[in-house]
């Protein structure tokens, strides 16, 4: 998510009204972009999207979660007080969906909320570490009267995976093809692409992250023409890509890491890009935009070129398909390769990540593995979640 939208409400679907007697889900996502809540409302029986709804985050609360990135005075309370804020908002999100689907909350099986990651360090302690995704998942269940599937990451991590991303699984339930090799790109804060093999092929399904998506982009929007995204990738078209301080932040060793690998806000964040620009004094405020852009697309386009060499179609979702800079530069990185979102393919990209955590919320009750061990390095299969009942 990159875009300050308003506040949105709508039916997705014009099939028909929904059975309260079929199982339905919920899935909430807030992404490091730190711009609000997409949430959809699923059919189990078909994944059917009945509703969706976006909710912007009030500006303390977003200004909050953004302080908790990093180390600060009485975290922990802040932190306290931000979860029960962030439920409220996912609880507003919840009953906008009802209403636009005409269910009640007797209707719905489960929620899936991912949370606000604030820290991800995998790895971090014994091969271990640790994940942190805020979140009041007995306060959301409270105030909605619905079963909550919470912490989804921690368990992929506590068997030696990075617990991200996640989402891979998902794209490989509704997007591989027998006879293609596929790539979907998620453009939220951070970039992170799925390598499908085609199915025919046998081979295992693959995903990272590749580096920043639309955090700094973001950020740097924010600091200089006052705006919290470059709408459509405006302000980056008027400027240059300055090759030198493009390859200086090319030489961020997490680039050279092979996966499995995921990383965050903990190191893609505004400190580390003005460490570069140090050395860029002169360099303007638009073409630092444009390098930005240039940056994203580079490490996407290199780890697509790099890991699925036979790739011919490259689907993206998340905010950051509305940057159409973005977008056309990704696509000049990669020749022969259709480059287009997941509309072709029948899902909204805004939808994706949140209609993922609804599909890993009814895994998570089935008691069915969420995780895919070729892409976070998990000792296998997991169950992931914990249940917080209403």
């Amino acid at each position: 998510m990159t875009d300050a939208r308003p506040p949105r409400t709508s039916l997705a679907s014009p099939a028909s009204p929904a059975s309260p007697s079929s199982a339905h889900f919920i899935g909430l996502m807030s992404g490091t972009s730190l711009d609000g809540v997409d949430g959809v409302l699923v059919a189990s029986a078909d994944g059917r999207v009945l509703a969706e709804a976006y909710l912007p985050f009030p500006s303390d609360l977003r200004e909050t979660l953004m302080a908790l990135q990093a180390p600060s005075e009485n975290e922990l309370h802040r932190e306290a007080l931000a979860a029960n804020a962030l439920a409220v908002v996912y609880a507003a999100c919840v009953r906008d969906l009802l209403a636009a689907a005409g269910l009640s909350s007797a209707d719905v099986t489960a929620i899936g909320a991912h949370g606000q990651t604030i820290r991800h360090r995998p790895g971090e302690f014994d091969g271990v570490g640790y994940t942190r995704q805020l979140n009041a998942p007995a306060l959301l269940a409270e105030l909605t009267g619905i079963d909550v599937v919470a912490d989804l990451r921690s368990r992929d991590v506590a068997a030696g995976g990075q617990g991200a991303p996640l989402v891979p699984a998902y794209h490989q339930a509704m997007f591989s093809d027998a006879g293609e090799t596929r790539v979907v790109c998620n453009l939220g804060g951070i970039s992170n692409v799925t390598i499908l093999p085609a199915t025919s092929l046998g081979q295992p399904v693959y995903g990272f992250d590749c580096g920043p998506g639309n955090a700094l982009l973001d950020g740097w929007a924010a600091r200089h023409i006052g705006q919290s995204y470059d709408d459509g990738g405006a302000w980056a078209a008027t400027g240059r890509v300055d090759d030198a301080l493009l390859a200086a932040l090319l030489g961020e060793p997490y680039f050279r890491q092979t996966p499995p690998k995921s990383t965050g806000r903990d190191l893609f964040h505004a400190a580390w890009l003005d460490a570069h620009l140090a050395a860029f004094p002169t360099i303007s405020p638009a073409d630092v935009q444009a390098t930005l852009v240039a940056l994203t697309a580079q490490c996407v386009a290199h780890d697509v070129l790099r890991y699925a060499p036979d790739c011919r179609a490259f689907y993206a979702c998340g905010g950051g398909t509305r940057n159409r800079t973005l977008m056309q530069a990704i696509a000049a990185r990669l020749p022969g390769v259709r480059v287009a979102t997941t509309d072709a393919l029948g899902i909204a990209p805004h939808q994706v990540e949140a209609r993922a955590f609804a599909w890993l919320a009814e895994r998570c009750v089935a008691r069915q593995p969420g995780n895919l061990p070729s892409v976070t390095g998990a000792k296998g299969p997991r169950i992931l979640g914990a249940i917080y009942p209403r």
